[in-house]
């Protein structure tokens, strides 16, 4: 069983960043965690797709899409290649969309919110950098920590 995001800030809060930015929870699962992998991309879900299409041994993706909701960097079939991979979950500084069949799915998700609207796919960005969203720096490798409450990672 995960603990929650508010006990374990309680106990660990200074080893720990919050994330003021609310994000809202899309996935059949709300609590999950695991290290991290990054994907940096805007507008373009290639390498998105390519990442989770690898096994993910219970790690979460953070994929930095610089907070556009113009297209959607996640869908339902990008999200169960995740679970096949046995993904924890993902988290999107951006936008998703077939939120309905997402919901279904044993996987976290977290976005900003969603857009029916594809991405393109021409695999612009980078996978495994060091990314920064509201000001908290998500390291590939760090442990990061999802729930109802918010999102919290190792510094």
């Amino acid at each position: 069983m995960m603990i929650a995001t508010a006990d374990l800030y309680d106990t660990r809060g200074d080893e720990l960043d919050s994330l003021a930015l609310q994000f809202h929870d899309f996935g059949g699962e709300v609590a999950f965690d695991g290290p991290i992998r990054t994907v940096r991309c805007h507008r373009d879900n290639a390498l998105v797709k390519e990442t989770l299409a690898t096994p993910g041994a219970g790690a979460v993706l953070v994929v930095d899409g610089g907070g556009s909701l113009e297209s959607a960097l996640v869908g339902d079939l990008i999200a169960a290649s995740a679970v096949e991979n046995a993904w924890a979950g993902i988290i999107v500084f951006g936008a998703i969309r077939d939120r309905v069949a997402i919901g279904t799915l044993p996987l976290g998700v977290k976005a900003l919110g969603s857009n029916p609207r594809k991405s393109a796919k021409d695999g612009a960005g980078e996978v495994d950098v060091p990314v920064t969203i509201a000001g908290v720096s998500f390291r590939p490798g760090a442990h990061v920590w999802a729930d109802a409450d918010g999102i919290l990672v190792e510094r």
